[in-house]
Formats: structure tokens, C-alpha cells, sequence
């Protein structure tokens, strides 16, 4: 992992370098960088991938006391990480609430965006999402000590894999759940960026009807991605957004729960890379 230093803090991120079409791939609450690990070995070859670990629950590195970690700030944070490295046409693709600040980013202009892909994603007034996400809110309230207690019941597979938190996210990718849980289980400053983060997204859970109104706006194209099986992202949202994008696509990928990259990572690195030749044609 490569580090750089933004406004907020240390952000960590994967580069895997090249020559082909620039991909910056994000993730959602309490995930990192290795949501991505499955699609970017198939998209690698041909294609630059960029994944960062943004500050939603499972970074390593605690940012700054005055960071501002709502989901608004988190996407100025990416729109800060594409100018500092000076990345252009950049696909911007991403899954849970990664595509919600896709949404976000796409919503003010996008200016260093050429495509984005929106894969099973908070979407209209489904945020937080589903019973993880409200859940997860709803926890977020606690003191950053109390939350810490709250979540230490994670250390165990058969509490992660409740609806209320991963069960309903993947079918196949428990071990990555796992891992993701670490730095908020073991570091108290990591706890205190969650809390922040959590509050902040509970105290405005309209943000995301507010930028659909945006998006017709958007005029360079969009692939929807949507596991057709998801019982936290409707699919009907996924059908929605196309609708909604002047250049908007629909695929769906059965098999699958929201977390597409865990559970079909070939069938949504294949998606992917087709969209991006045929727009880049």
C-alpha cells in the first residue's frame, strides 16, 4: 500500500500502475481497500487501478481532530485524492456507500471523471442502508468506548453474519468481514473516527434524494451494476438510476448479495471492463 497526505489525514491506497485506463474504486462503511482485491487482479492487466482506503470504519491511519468525515466531506476527500494525483478520465466506480459518493461526486460536476459505475449501492432514501446501516447508526450514537463494546460481538462469525450486520452484504466473503473489523476492535482513535463518521450520517439521511435531483445532469456515461438477488440495495433502485442518467446502462449479476466484488468478482471485472471499452469507443 502507497500512502498520501490530504487534508483529513494519512489516506492509504493500491496502485497497481500501467499504462491502460485509469479505475479508482471505492468502498463503503466499515470496508477497505481489499473490498476490490478480487476485481482488480482481473482488471489489472489492462487497467490502472486505484483503490483508497477512505475514513468509514476500517482505516488504519486516524485523521486529523477537525476532518470533516461526513459523506460529503469523505467525497470532497476523493475529489482532493484525484487532483493531488492528477488523475484524469478516471472510471469512478463504487459499491455500498462507495456509490454513494460516486453519487456525490457526480452530483457537484465530476470534472476529473470520464465514466463512473454505481454497483449495488445506497441510493434515493435508502440511507443509511438497509438494516446494517441503520444499525450501524443507531450504534454510532454510543460513546467512541461504548461503541468499541458494542462491536467487539463481531469478533464472532455467527453475530457477523446476522442481518444486522454482513449477512445480508455477501454470501461468500466472512474472512474479509473479519479483517475489516480489526482496527475498530483494537484502536480506540479508530473508534473515535467511526463515531464521527456514523453521527454525521445519521444527521442527514436525506443527502442522497437531494443529489438524484443532480444527476440527469450528469452527461458522460454510467454503468448500474446491481446483484439481482440484494436484499439491502433494492434493485428497483438500480433500474431507478439507470432511468435517471442520460447515458446510463443496467446490468445485473445473479448470485450475488450487495457486496459484488466478494461474491462475483470475475462477472463484475468483466462488466467493468466491457463498459469501459465500449464507452472509451
Amino acid at each position: 500500500m502507497t500512502t498520501i497526505e490530504l487534508s483529513a489525514g494519512t489516506i492509504e491506497y493500491e496502485d497497481t500502475g500501467g499504462e491502460g485506463p485509469v479505475l479508482v474504486l471505492l468502498h463503503g462503511f466499515m470496508m477497505d481497500a481489499s473490498l476490490w482485491d478480487g476485481p482488480v487482479a482481473e482488471l489489472s492487466p489492462g487497467h490502472r487501478c486505484l483503490v483508497p482506503t477512505l475514513p468509514l470504519g476500517a482505516h488504519r491511519h486516524p485523521m486529523r481532530a477537525d476532518a470533516d468525515l461526513s459523506l460529503p466531506g469523505i467525497a470532497r476527500l476523493v475529489t482532493e485524492y484525484l487532483d493531488r494525483l492528477d488523475l484524469r478520465e478516471v472510471t469512478l466506480a463504487g459499491n455500498d456507500t462507495g456509490g454513494a459518493l460516486v453519487q456525490l461526486i457526480m452530483a457537484e460536476g465530476g470534472e476529473r471523471v470520464g465514466r463512473a459505475v454505481l454497483a449495488s449501492c445506497d441510493a434515493f432514501d435508502n440511507f443509511p442502508p438497509g438494516l446494517t446501516g441503520r444499525t450501524l447508526v443507531a450504534a454510532g450514537r454510543l460513546s467512541p468506548g461504548l461503541f468499541g463494546l458494542f462491536m467487539q460481538q463481531m469478533r464472532l462469525r455467527m453475530v457477523r453474519r446476522l442481518p444486522i450486520a454482513f449477512g445480508w452484504l455477501t454470501k461468500r466473503g466472512d474472512a474479509a468481514t473479519a479483517r475489516w473489523m480489526r482496527p475498530v476492535l483494537t484502536r480506540p482513535e479508530i473508534r473515535r473516527d467511526t463515531v464521527r463518521m456514523l453521527r454525521a450520517a445519521g444527521a442527514d439521511t436525506g443527502l442522497l434524494l437531494t443529489a438524484a435531483e443532480r444527476l440527469p445532469g450528469f452527461d458522460r456515461p454510467v454503468l448500474v451494476v446491481w446483484a439481482s438477488e440484494d436484499r439491502v440495495m433494492p434493485p428497483g433502485h438500480g433500474r431507478r438510476l439507470a432511468g435517471l442518467l442520460p447515458y446510463g446502462r443496467l446490468v445485473e449479476i445473479d448470485d450475488s448479495l450487495t457486496l459484488l466484488p466478494l461474491d462475483r468478482p470475475e462477472a463484475l471485472a468483466w462488466a467493468i471492463a466491457e463498459f469501459v471499452r465500449s464507452a472509451a469507443s
